[in-house]
């Protein structure tokens, strides 16, 4: 199997973390500068009030505002650290420190897997029965920033070059 260039695939690892930092970083900013607007759809989300409202599935919802609040501000700081994280890997890139700049990088898109993939699509999709709602359907967004953060992750995963680089002739 042929290895891409070291330096393409190093610039392509460098671009999508840092693109992907800047999307997250924007999604925090944007949800802690926007609070009460982007608050209604983890209320809407949380409390099934948009859904089919069947009652085999209703006894799901969350109706406490506290609660609600609780999982909004979580949510905030996980996009916040992963970004913090992606910004980090995308500094260790630039430095040329590939070994932790794919660790960070491997760190940042796992928690945006797990918030995106386990929180919005499992547990706000199917739990939460989110793809019922026309309103408060985040589905499609949570499948990019999935999607996306997996392409991240397989391209900084990709072979460089680097152990044959570094082996002795």
């Amino acid at each position: 199997m042929t290895n891409i260039p070291r330096s393409t695939l190093l610039l392509a690892s460098t671009v999508l973390t840092a693109v992907l930092a800047l999307y997250i970083a924007l999604v925090a900013l944007g949800n802690i500068t926007d609070f009460d607007n982007n608050q209604q759809y983890v209320h809407h989300v949380l409390a099934m009030d948009t859904t089919f409202k069947d009652d085999d599935l209703m006894w799901r919802a969350i109706t406490s505002k506290g609660l609600q609040d609780t999982a909004y501000v979580a949510i905030i700081v996980w996009e916040t650290a992963a970004a913090l994280v992606l910004i980090w890997a995308t500094w260790l890139w630039i430095r040329r420190q590939h070994a932790p700049a794919r660790r960070f990088t491997t760190y940042g898109t796992l928690m945006l897997m797990l918030l995106f993939g386990a929180g919005f699509l499992a547990i706000g999709g199917e739990w939460f029965a989110m793809w019922q709602s026309e309103d408060w359907n985040g589905l499609d967004a949570a499948t990019r920033v999935l999607l996306f953060s997996g392409v991240v992750l397989i391209v900084a995963h990709l072979p460089s070059g680097e152990a044959e680089a570094t082996r002795p002739e």
